[in-house]
């Protein structure tokens, strides 16, 4: 047997925070018994490796890392721990250090508390596959405990994320109750103004940036890495906001004072790797906190949203830009710049994109004719909405719609399962125009989604009616909306949208428009 001189030692400690608790596996613990060893059996120790609050389920940790490279290295030929667990608690990696790795090179692992020892034949080195897997099974175990127990606090309303949202901060008092950051509130309240005016994400992001207004990621201290775009440099110090993070405020609930968790979840519990929950599988509890936005804001702001899309960045300012829509397929109308001619015009965007198989027409409308007739339609509305006659009469049946969140859920959930079912329908069309399917197929796949669409439209009108019944504008601001529209000769794009939910513009060049108050007749 090769004598205890010619081998150099590496001591490997792990202490997983899942075991923290526990004193016997203590670093200061785990070190002591270590040394100990090696002190009665006349090992030479070269180095000592200690990863203080990794978990064993993966070997993703920094000390075990630094360890394999001094074996490959030949900076150490032999590793000792406490027990087997310590080297891992995943089953199947920790085999293949024990049955594979160590043995091919030449290398001797000893667990003492286990018993094992890998250059000496004895019946604890064969039931060590059997250890790995109860090890495996113990961390399964703490992890579902974990789990469970981090379900039951969100669910009492208590906020447990390690990272609080931007605009808030721990409770020095109470580290899971969320307490608002001045300074980063005035940034998601200013967020909100600009949203309530109907600008884009794309507009928002860029307006804070100009003003050098610190990102979330500045916050943070993240490395800000990210080429200058067509505005000027801004100082890392400050960062450049995007699109998503804008949405990402404008759309978090958690502003209005509900604690929102459980957005993720891991695949397993080897794995850092999360996945999206389902919305109705969030931990939602109300009045956790104090709210930076109240929630009448903040839902009237969840129906403008979907007017402020960045599209395709324009050189142009259109006032009714993502309100129009193709009466004849409820695909958007785009608004075009003409070079020759110096005149807007608008095109079907479903025509575009499927022009040669004729799925739909044109649409092409002059754009600036389009806006006046539009305009002169919408004032002739409002004036009859004030027309002092039907002032009594129909005040007091004006609604607007303004989502509850729950509902407003249920729509968009239809909503994307129509889209998705549109989708479908297109390429069935396009399958069938190419010859892929017969005409046969195309009709029973085609009724069956139809069918689906169609009771998926009778639910979206069901629930809008809800919504109507459920929410109430006060009069005194439509009022107010529609006053300042008829004082002003060019009206702001923030009134149009407070006033109008969609344009549709017909191929025999009808109009339709859709308020967001209810028209009187």
């Amino acid at each position: 047997m090769v004598g205890n001189s010619s081998f150099k030692v590496g001591l490997y400690i792990r202490l997983s925070r899942d075991d923290g608790n526990i004193e016997s596996d203590s670093i200061v613990s785990q070190r002591s018994l270590l040394n100990q060893y090696v002190k009665e059996n006349n090992y030479i120790v070269v180095d000592e490796y200690v990863d203080d609050g990794f978990s064993g389920t993966n070997f993703d940790r920094p000390s075990f890392k630094r360890m394999m490279k001094d074996l490959e290295l030949g900076k150490i030929n032999m590793i000792i721990t406490k027990d087997m667990s310590r080297l891992g608690r995943d089953y199947i990696g920790t085999g293949e250090l024990i049955e594979k790795y160590f043995p091919n090179n030449n290398i001797r692992y000893i667990a003492i508390n286990d018993g094992i020892d890998t250059f000496i034949d004895n019946t604890n080195n064969d039931i060590a596959p059997f250890k790995a897997i109860m090890n495996d099974m113990y961390a399964k175990d703490i992890s579902k405990k974990i789990k469970s127990s981090l379900h039951s606090r969100m669910k009492d309303g208590l906020y447990v994320s390690g990272r609080c949202p931007f605009g808030y901060m721990k409770d020095p008092n109470n580290k899971n109750h969320l307490v608002i950051n001045d300074e980063q509130a005035n940034v998601v309240k200013l967020i909100f103004d600009l949203a309530l005016k109907g600008n884009t994400y794309h507009y928002i992001a860029q307006e804070l940036t100009k003003r050098k207004i610190k990102t979330p990621a500045s916050y943070y201290n993240y490395v800000w890495n990210t080429k200058c775009t067509n505005i000027k440099c801004v100082s890392q110090e400050y960062g450049v906001w995007v699109d998503t993070t804008i949405k990402a405020i404008l759309t978090n609930r958690i502003y209005t004072g509900d604690a929102v968790q459980g957005k993720t979840k891991k695949i397993n519990y080897k794995l850092k790797k999360t996945v999206k929950n389902n919305p109705d599988d969030y931990i939602i509890v109300e009045n956790t906190h104090e709210a930076i936005i109240d929630k009448s804001t903040f839902n009237y702001v969840q129906t403008l949203l979907p007017k402020n899309v960045k599209r395709p960045e324009k050189k142009r300012f259109y006032l009714l830009d993502g309100l129009l829509y193709c009466g004849d397929c409820k695909h958007r109308i785009t608004i075009r710049y003409q070079n020759k001619t110096g005149r807007s015009y608008t095109t079907c965007d479903y025509y575009r994109t499927y022009s040669k198989y004729h799925v739909c027409t044109t649409h092409t409308n002059n754009y600036e004719v389009l806006e006046k007739v539009t305009l002169d339609n919408i004032r002739d509305v409002c004036k009859k909405y004030l027309d002092k006659n039907k002032i009594k009469e129909s005040i007091s049946n004006i609604e607007f719609v303004d989502n509850s969140l729950k509902i407003k859920k249920q729509i968009e959930s239809l909503e994307i399962t129509n889209n998705k079912l549109t989708e479908s329908l297109d390429k069935t069309y396009m399958d069938r125009l190419k010859g892929i399917i017969d005409a046969e197929q195309y009709l029973r796949v085609s009724e069956n989604i139809k069918k689906e669409m169609d009771n998926n439209k009778k639910n979206i009108d069901s629930l809008k009616n809800e919504q109507i019944e459920e929410n109430k504008i006060d009069n005194k601001q439509i009022e107010k909306y529609i006053n300042d529209f008829l004082s002003l000769e060019k009206p702001t794009r923030e009134l149009i949208i407070n006033l109008v939910e969609k344009i549709y513009i017909y191929q025999d060049k009808r109009v339709d428009i859709i308020f967001t108050f209810k028209n009187v007749t």
